[in-house]
């Protein structure tokens, strides 16, 4: 629902009723990921996209059909499906679509959930998409110390805010199922929990050019992006227009700091680019002690392979060194710094799928993973 949250508030605050497919579950080679909607304005306009264009077709009919009747609806497309050829669900794979019809006498909380995501404030809507009748499409809308809504039972409520505030702090976007008062051996409800948690952050240490050809592909692919280098001539924001801040500060001073303020998760990317001992081993004591997504350093193999001497005499384990990408990237033969960002991007985004860094074409299987590491 982010991506076509600024167009839903807009209708919901003038009052009018829209059609929005979500796709709340895929398997295989699905095109969108769950999470991604689509909306049906008032005047037929269609905004945003649940499969790339494979159904686009038939979710725009079903959520015409959904704000004229007020039923929700869970939708199956796919190769399993026997109107799989006629929607045209060509990339073999398969999605749940739940369609509803959304207005402010249906969806009362968007406007604070809108104010919520506004301010980078972690917010789950819980929306029950399958069960007994007069669940379905009733919201729980939680906070990390606040919940808003029912799903129909203060047990149920209790049980499920639990768990979509554990998906929320991971950035996990998913589904549950429960028993009708909120059983976790329980089946009989399929809750979609929808996570509006901050972007994962990107740290990029070091001022150099390569840094901002790295800040630029991490804006791209929607970390919030800081850059930190101690030299206050090098670490400006006109160097940086990319990137979301820019820090003056020793860098291991720094991460220790935004890991005490709670600021560091696992779902971070910390990009080591200093390419000088008094940074980097102090840098990646702290770093490869995190539990973070993503530790990669730049420089030669010879670097490399003095920097592991040095951090292996500062106490590392080896199943901490392991952690670290170094020389830092896939092998794409890159040269230039806009090369080598998409070498650590394209490393980065390996590491959060479990993709192989391989061509497709040598390779079978489903080419969406669906299992974030």
């Amino acid at each position: 629902m982010r991506d076509v949250l600024e167009d839903l508030i807009g209708w919901w605050q003038a009052g009018e009723t829209v059609g929005m497919g979500t796709v709340v579950a895929t398997w295989r080679s699905a095109p969108r990921p769950a999470g991604a909607s689509m909306l049906v304005g008032p005047d037929g306009t269609a905004v945003g996209s649940v499969s790339g264009g494979c159904v686009e077709g038939a979710v725009y009919e079903e959520a015409k059909d959904v704000v004229e009747s007020g039923v929700p609806t869970l939708e199956r497309y796919g190769v399993s499906d026997d109107d799989a050829f006629a929607v045209g669900l060509t990339c073999g794979g398969i999605l749940d679509v739940f369609v509803e019809p959304v207005s402010r006498e249906s969806f009362p909380e968007l406007g604070e959930i809108a104010e919520s995501v506004g301010r980078h404030e972690p917010v789950a809507v819980v929306t029950c998409v399958a069960g007994p009748e007069d669940r379905v499409g009733r919201r729980l809308v939680v906070w990390p110390d606040r919940s808003s809504g029912t799903l129909g039972l203060q047990r149920l409520d209790d049980a499920v805010a639990d768990d979509a505030r554990g998906m929320l702090a991971a950035g996990r976007t998913g589904m549950l199922h429960v028993g009708h008062d909120g059983e976790r051996r329980g089946d009989e409800l399929s809750l979609f929990v929808n996570a509006f948690a901050p972007a994962a952050r990107m740290v990029v240490f070091g001022a150099i050019d390569f840094a901002a050809a790295v800040a630029r592909v991490g804006a791209f692919l929607g970390y919030r992006v800081t850059v930190c280098d101690a030299r206050p001539v090098f670490a400006t924001p006109k160097r940086f227009p990319d990137a979301h801040e820019v820090v003056v500060e020793w860098p291991h001073r720094y991460l220790q700091a935004e890991v005490d303020a709670g600021r560091i998760d696992e779902r971070t990317v910390l990009c080591v680019l200093t390419h000088d001992p008094k940074f980097d081993v102090p840098l990646l004591e702290v770093a490869l002690r995190l539990p973070v997504a993503y530790v990669g350093a730049m420089g030669s193999r010879r670097t490399h392979e003095e920097r592991l001497v040095r951090l292996e005499e500062a106490g590392l384990s080896k199943e901490e060194l392991a952690r670290l990408s170094s020389p830092i990237g896939l092998d794409l033969g890159a040269r230039t710094p806009e090369e080598t960002a998409i070498s650590i991007a394209a490393e980065v985004i390996a590491g959060r799928w479990g993709g192989s860094g391989e061509r497709l074409t040598g390779t079978e299987g489903p080419i969406h993973r669906t299992a974030e590491r």
